[in-house]
């Protein structure tokens, strides 16, 4: 329960780590980013990424307009870093998938 941006009381939790993530969720709320960039020169025309830590989730727009405006060449490897300090935080974007070099043929036929 809020009042004047306090939190007076939290029920309806089975632990206390449900009171915790209330708490935290009205405070302070975080989320895992997850998205693509564009990728150079390999097998896919997008990588997936994510964030490698929490993100508050007021920057959630200002970060996806950053990966947007990103693009990455092949090879990558899972974990490897495609954005260090995404808008001067310490959490970076990193590759959630693997990218192989080579472009991929079109086999469709007319």
């Amino acid at each position: 329960m809020l009042s004047e941006g306090r939190i007076l009381r939290v029920f309806g939790n089975k632990c206390k780590k449900g009171a915790e993530y209330a708490v935290e969720e009205c405070t302070n709320p975080v989320r895992t980013l997850t998205g693509t960039v564009r990728l150079i020169g390999g097998d896919e025309p997008l990588l997936p990424v994510k964030s490698d830590r929490l993100v508050p989730k007021g920057k959630i727009f200002d970060c996806m307009r950053e990966i947007n405006s990103c693009s990455v060449s092949a090879p990558v490897k899972i974990g490897d870093i495609v954005i260090k300090g995404i808008l001067g935080m310490d959490a970076n974007i990193v590759a959630a998938g693997k990218a192989e070099a080579g472009v991929k043929m079109n086999l469709c036929r007319k």
